[in-house]
């Protein structure tokens, strides 16, 4: 299928790229200090509205880091072939849930978007592997996003847009890709990888603790972030069993390798929400913050 037809077929109205180099869509933004980057594990949707420890989490994290010029997030929610970015200059709310409370349909983050800062997303990604994003202005915002940044920045006043996740591309090429975007951190925006390290909703449970495969899959990519080892982290089938019963999919995985993919060695790094809840389900989250 041509691309041009496939867009069409997802309801994607493509945007010209822009004739701008980045080297001149960056001087439209002044250059600012080097922002962090992170990886939240969002877990379940209801987190958007509950009071909980890792809602709390989130809470802390907004009102200690920088305020951002705009956020770039990867969402484990927007699986695409291709990859696209979100250029709407008000994205909706996505509910793209079901079986949750109405209280949760009913809630809304209406954060501008970032159009200017989309452009600059499409010509860093020409140079990844001949697979630029394209422009797809009637995305909104997913779960993944609204409900970690409804905690980290309720007033919703700061521009969001999403990059999402090329599907039919192997774990390098996302690494890769985020490599690309990192000259983003110095121009005032915040990237974050949306998901979870450990991620089996077959195996969930009731009771707030986890498998013994889910906190050693869980505790040896920890280790791998604090080593630097981001080879092993981006080939994590070498783990064997824990890592297939915690990494069935890797939706939820993949937002962990942009987040490690624009890290710099001077980088401090630390964790929050160091638990495995409902047997399954990781709320690691990762904090790269410039030394």
């Amino acid at each position: 299928m041509k691309r041009r037809n496939f867009l069409a077929g997802l309801g994607l109205i493509g945007m010209p790229l822009s004739s701008f180099t980045f080297a001149e869509l960056k001087n439209s933004l002044p250059r600012t200090d080097t922002l962090p980057a992170l990886f939240i594990g969002h877990g379940s949707p209801m987190n958007a509205i509950e009071s909980n420890r890792f809602s709390e989490g989130w809470k802390s994290l907004g009102k200690t880091l920088p305020k951002p010029a705009a956020i770039l997030c990867i969402s484990a929610h927007w699986l695409t072939r291709g990859s696209f970015v979100s250029t709407a200059s008000q994205p909706e709310t996505i509910h793209d849930f079901g079986g949750f409370p109405q209280e949760l349909f009913d809630q809304q983050y209406p954060a501008p978007g970032s159009p200017e800062t989309a452009k600059k997303v499409i010509e860093l990604t020409r140079d990844a592997n001949g697979d630029p994003a394209v422009a797809a202005d009637n995305r909104g915002l997913d779960h993944g996003t609204w409900s970690v940044l409804t905690q980290m920045y309720p007033a919703a006043d700061i521009p969001v847009l999403q990059l999402s996740i090329n599907y039919h591309q192997p774990m390098a090429h996302h690494y890769q890709l985020a490599k690309q975007l990192s000259e983003l951190r110095n121009h005032g925006v915040l990237i974050i990888g949306s998901g979870n390290i450990v991620h089996n909703l077959r195996r969930l449970q009731r009771v707030d603790q986890g498998f013994d495969w889910a906190y050693e899959f869980d505790e040896t990519i920890k280790e791998r972030l604090l080593s630097g080892d981001h080879k092993s982290i981006v080939d994590y089938q070498q783990y064997g069993a824990a890592a297939d019963l915690s990494v069935p999919t890797p939706d939820h995985y993949i937002p962990l390798l942009y987040t490690i993919g624009v890290q710099r060695p001077t980088d401090r790094l630390r964790f929050i929400n160091e638990w495995v809840t409902k047997g399954a389900i990781s709320m690691r989250s990762v904090i790269l913050e410039p030394a």
